[in-house]
């Protein structure tokens, strides 16, 4: 079987997938809210090593349909390198459908449009892009590296080159100050971007993470969960996706959601409000069963 090394993180809807660890750790790690890769150091594994890994699992897993590859961005790899991988999944898994992999805007830019182009012609079928807010105030502040139009055009990219997308966000990301600022310009961001998928997650402060150190010292507050669902309805109400699924059901969340867009959009945003309205807090997840 392939061998990784430290802990290994995937999408929830990568469950099914063969996972194979391409990178080690993320090449911008410097996030303040982010705990995933603060261990690692980053670096790209040899063709070599990969090939070992392949064939380490090929007794199991020949029939693989979907591999996704991780660490935080595989597109910071050296792009003859990337192809070079390809193309060896392609002939060791001839049954191979697609190939997914988290990105970040940094790396997505740097890639010409032809680039991305021979990479979906070669196998890759999604790409996973955590844009946490619109707010270029909130972005400078959790040290993103990008701004809300860097992002917009990397996300418009991806997808010129026929590559879904899917996108993450980040609820209670601006505190009890920011909150409302945030959703909007948020659903803004969505709605330049226009993905194929939206998963909204809920901010949980992790001992060890610079966001974690600003709330001991009482330099940032999460809202309260029902102030945080606000911002959900918020968020949703401003963002004008053509199609596509928007997602909060992350076990981070307290209220489970899924919408069609733009369809299910406004009954959605009506639901939630109301929800907030009653104010029940039997509807909403226990803290103990919320999870990263």
């Amino acid at each position: 079987m392939p061998e990784y090394e430290g802990v290994v993180i995937r999408p929830p809807s990568e469950a099914d997938s063969l996972i194979l660890q391409y990178t080690i750790g993320c090449s911008h790690n410097q996030c303040i809210f982010c705990p995933a890769y603060k261990q690692k150091r980053f670096r790209v594994r040899g063709l070599a090593e990969m090939e070992q890994d392949i064939r380490g699992c090929l007794p199991d897993c020949a029939g693989t349909r979907r591999i996704f590859l991780a660490d935080g961005d595989c597109l910071a790899a050296p792009f003859p390198d990337l192809l070079a991988l390809f193309s060896l999944l392609r002939t060791s898994l001839p049954r191979l459908q697609r190939i997914g992999m988290y990105a970040n805007t940094q790396n997505i830019l740097k890639r010409t449009k032809e680039e991305l182009k021979q990479l979906r012609e070669a196998g890759l079928g999604i790409l996973y892009l955590g844009i946490e807010s619109g707010d270029d105030e909130l972005l400078g502040w959790m040290k993103k590296g990008v701004t809300a139009a860097e992002m917009a055009e990397a996300g418009r990219r991806v997808q010129h080159a026929g590559i879904k997308l899917s996108v993450t966000v980040l609820l209670g990301i601006g505190g009890a100050d920011r909150s409302q600022e945030h959703a909007r310009l948020t659903g803004k961001l969505l709605s330049a971007i226009d993905p194929d998928y939206v998963g909204a997650l809920t901010t949980m402060v992790v001992k060890g993470t610079p966001l974690y150190e600003l709330q001991r010292h009482g330099r940032f507050a999460l809202p309260s969960a029902f102030s945080i669902l606000s911002e959900l309805a918020e968020m949703l109400e401003h963002t004008d996706m053509t199609r596509g699924l928007f997602f909060a059901n992350h076990a981070s969340n307290y209220l489970p959601v899924r919408v069609r867009m733009p369809a299910e959009r406004d009954k959605v945003v009506a639901m939630i409000r109301e929800f907030v309205r009653e104010g029940d807090a039997s509807v909403l997840k226990p803290e103990g069963m919320r999870r990263l």
